[in-house]
């Protein structure tokens, strides 16, 4: 038997909250700095290094970081079949990483845009070598989220220490891209230390590396399609525009990215212990989750699309300076993926991967890649960030209608026990009780600080006042757990 704690859905949801939240503290912290010191075409050019590096680390990886949790959730109480599951898939990986790497010096090789800065792809390839050294799948699978958290907040702030420290410069962008590897990946060479806790690194006979086969190519191709109209965006720009118009596309992006990781954050917790009461067949408990992950992601998507859109103006000079007043238009245009985003993940990882329907999430992300890859050749030469930012609205909201509609059976009861009205509602109060704050002229920090806090209090004032389920239960948590703390 695996010997290994129980930790429940609020620790865990804790701590990939903190995970979540630290993996973004790095560019939140830093890009104000780097932004003014690279510039537009710096931030640009590991931007395209980046988006570029990611389609073959998503070929290295399969698709292992998803179906990597589910496989070793179900066997986790058995130290055997863990060992043996782990074995299988780390010689999956390790195959397809020496293939990606080849194909990636490859192309390096030949294409001369890529020539040209082979040292930053180089150096920006390393992340696939970490991802596939750490097994994190692994440790997710075994709801380590304490761990997990823990190590990345140390790196990311070793890094951001070496960041001030090193990059000074415009010419320091292959530093900077290398300190953003070890932010990121870096911690996984602590998963070395860790991973004889859970399984034993003796081989074992009679490996059945073909009953994964199927399911990884079908996570795969799926992965493949997100990426593609994920990160085809500043490719293409790369391409099609200059290295300028992708570094203030990069800035709409990664403020996106950091609101998807906050809302996607319970789903990301979920995905063992809904995999795992599918396996054991608790149908009861697996929707009671959905239903809860649904109204997490509406209660937390919607004032946060309509806060950023409102104050976008004043977002992007705050985070990048004034020299990035062209991303606002892509940044107002992409917010809304926020609440696409937020609904497929959970249709997607939490409903469709636990039930071995993977090639529902596939069809759905394919058909946004398309989408995407026609609206991008479109938009790109007239409107550049922002034409790119409506190919990915488009396809966020493409990938949703299908795998809505796929499940449309079981998410209309749900969607139906979704206050809607009542969180529009207190969006809408929270936005006119804090628009007027944008007109003074008291500096971009200030005017968010105070409109993020009148909109937000506002919003679950009225949240309150109405008595939304989701929000009165969490406050019956917090109450309990305030007077449990007392107890102390």
């Amino acid at each position: 038997m695996v010997n290994r704690k129980s930790s429940s859905i609020g620790l865990n949801f804790l701590m990939n909250v903190i995970l979540t939240i630290s993996s973004f503290i790095f560019p939140l912290i830093t890009f104000p700095y780097i932004s003014r010191i690279l510039q537009a075409d710096g931030v640009g050019k590991i931007q395209l290094a980046s988006s570029y590096v990611a389609y073959f680390l998503a070929f290295s990886q399969l698709g292992l970081p998803i179906y990597g949790i589910r496989a070793c959730a179900i066997v986790r109480d058995d130290r055997f079949k863990l060992s043996k599951t782990v074995h299988e898939l780390l010689i999956i990986q390790i195959v397809m990483t020496i293939l990606s790497y080849i194909i990636l010096f490859f192309t390096i090789r030949t294409i001369p845009r890529l020539w040209d800065e082979k040292n930053l792809y180089l150096i920006t390839s390393m992340i696939i070598f970490l991802n596939t050294l750490g097994v994190e799948w692994l440790f997710k699978a075994m709801e380590q989220y304490t761990y997990i958290a823990i190590r990345s907040l140390i790196f990311k702030v070793i890094s951001i220490l070496a960041m001030f420290l090193l990059v000074h410069e415009q010419d320091d962008y292959k530093l900077y891209a290398g300190i953003s590897v070890f932010a990121s990946s870096g911690s996984n060479l602590l998963n070395l230390t860790q991973i004889g806790k859970y399984i034993d690194f003796k081989p074992v006979s009679n490996y059945n590396i073909k009953q994964h086969i199927k399911p990884v190519l079908i996570l795969f191709a799926n992965t493949c399609a997100t990426i593609i109209y994920t990160n085809l965006d500043s490719v293409m720009l790369g391409f099609m525009a200059t290295d300028a118009d992708v570094g203030y596309y990069s800035v709409a992006i990664k403020v996106k990215n950091i609101l998807v990781g906050v809302v996607t954050a319970l789903g990301a917790v979920l995905l063992p212990r809904m995999s795992y009461y599918f396996d054991q067949g608790k149908k009861e408990q697996f929707w009671l989750f959905v239903e809860k992950s649904m109204h997490f992601v509406l209660i937390l998507a919607l004032p946060l699309t309509v806060f950023f859109m409102i104050f976008a103006e004043n977002s992007i000079p705050f985070l990048s300076g004034e020299g990035f007043t062209l991303a606002v238009q892509p940044m107002v245009i992409i917010m809304p993926t926020l609440l696409c985003i937020g609904f497929t993940y959970v249709m997607g990882m939490q409903v469709m991967v636990p039930m071995g329907k993977e090639t529902i999430v596939l069809w759905a992300s394919a058909f946004g890649a398309i989408i995407d890859l026609i609206l991008n050749a479109v938009l790109i030469p007239s409107f550049k960030a922002s034409g790119a930012a409506i190919g990915t609205l488009a396809a966020e909201i493409v990938v949703f209608i299908v795998q809505f509609w796929a499940l449309r059976k079981e998410m209309i009861p749900i969607f139906h026990k979704l206050q809607i009205p009542i969180v529009a509602l207190a969006t809408a109060c929270a936005s006119l009780a804090s628009f007027w704050i944008k007109f003074f002229s008291c500096g971009n920090f200030i005017i968010l600080v105070s409109s993020a806090a009148i909109f937000f209090l506002i919003y679950l004032l009225v949240l309150h006042i109405a008595k939304e389920p989701f929000v009165c239960d969490m406050e019956r948590r917090l109450l309990k757990g305030i007077k449990r703390f007392l107890k102390l």
